[in-house]
């Protein structure tokens, strides 16, 4: 039979997280009959492959597809090609999925002819609850941490937004696309969705479609994950040729770090723009302090949350001033 929906998702040492990933996709209540789940590992060597073996074998509806490039858009247009069902939907081996997300948007798809995609509300959780997990769960969930997406903040009722995590495309539109650009190893997401949008339709947030995305559990791996996401953002703009790739958001932690960065490299000649360096770091501080004291709940603490909005924000306009000075070494060749 052929499948209505399939189910791509590009996995690399995801042993923790692909068991669970695939099992909440499977159990979500849509038949499993009418859809397919392909896996398109970019290499694993921590025992991935033993556990999608273990899931092919106990599940039909699961295929394994091999990726040498391990870069992920190449994972994703492997799957895209290889789909069989009308509409396919796009996972993270990070995520799970609550009962009936799968259902609730394809009822919102097949209802909304203009729907280019229909996606879901994110909520972020950690497999190991600890003060500094919770605390970097907590700001990951923050607008201060996130800005306005509202994926990840929420909505009320069903909103156009300019992407979405994890939605489900019309497949015919997602393959005539061209799929996800190969050229950037991060942000192809949000690029495809300017791109589909810029050719007419809307794309849909809906609030009863939950899914759990599992964050990274330390600072150092949250802050080498947004030093790489932050890096891509100019190089994203300068391979695709057009600022409407992505965000006013995502640009707001370079400008962060240049307010106060930029004194202090100005006070090496004259000593008073130190005094406007402390000043603006002094207020930068007391703003995190204020919210990160707000945002307490039990699980987290004041501390480490104001440690990890630090090393959010820091890492992410770092990787974005990183990116910015390999512009020049930085091809534009598709």
């Amino acid at each position: 039979m052929i499948p209505e929906v399939s189910v791509v998702i590009p996995c690399l040492n995801e042993a923790r997280y692909i068991d669970n990933c695939v099992l909440s996709l499977l159990s979500n209540g849509f038949p499993q009959e009418s859809m397919e789940v392909l896996v398109v590992d970019g290499g694993s060597l921590d025992g991935t492959l033993s556990v999608l073996q273990q899931l092919s074998e106990n599940h039909p509806q699961v295929g394994v597809l091999h990726n040498p490039e391990r870069i992920t858009p190449v994972s994703l247009n492997l799957g895209i090609a290889a789909a069989a069902g009308k509409y396919i939907l796009i996972s993270s081996a990070h995520a799970a999925f609550e009962q009936g997300y799968i259902s609730h948007l394809l009822g919102a798809l097949k209802s909304h002819p203009e729907a280019i995609a229909v996606g879901g509300i994110m909520e972020t959780k950690v497999k190991n609850s600890t003060p500094v997990s919770e605390s970097i769960r907590t700001v990951l969930m923050h607008p201060l941490g996130v800005g306005n997406s509202k994926f990840r903040t929420g909505v009320d009722k069903m909103t156009s937004v300019d992407t979405v995590p994890f939605g489900l495309y019309r497949a015919a539109l997602l393959k005539a696309s061209g799929g996800y650009d190969e050229r950037l190893i991060r942000n192809h997401d949000m690029e495809l969705s300017k791109r589909l949008l810029a050719q007419g339709g809307k794309i849909y947030l809906l609030p009863e479609a939950k899914c759990t995305y599992f964050a990274r559990e330390s600072l150092g791996a949250m802050a080498k994950n947004n030093f790489k996401n932050g890096k891509w953002n100019l190089k994203t703009v300068w391979i695709t040729r057009t600022f409407s790739s992505l965000s006013l958001r995502h640009f707001i932690p370079l400008l962060f770090l240049g307010s106060w960065s930029l004194p202090l490299l100005l006070a090496l000649a004259d000593v008073r723009w130190f005094f406007a360096a402390l000043g603006i770091i002094t207020f930068y501080q007391t703003v995190l302090a204020v919210f990160a004291w707000k945002a307490r709940n039990g699980l987290n603490r004041f501390i480490w949350m104001l440690v990890a909005f630090n090393a959010l924000h820091f890492s992410y306009g770092l990787g974005s001033m990183t990116g910015l000075f390999s512009l020049p070494f930085t091809s534009r060749k598709p």
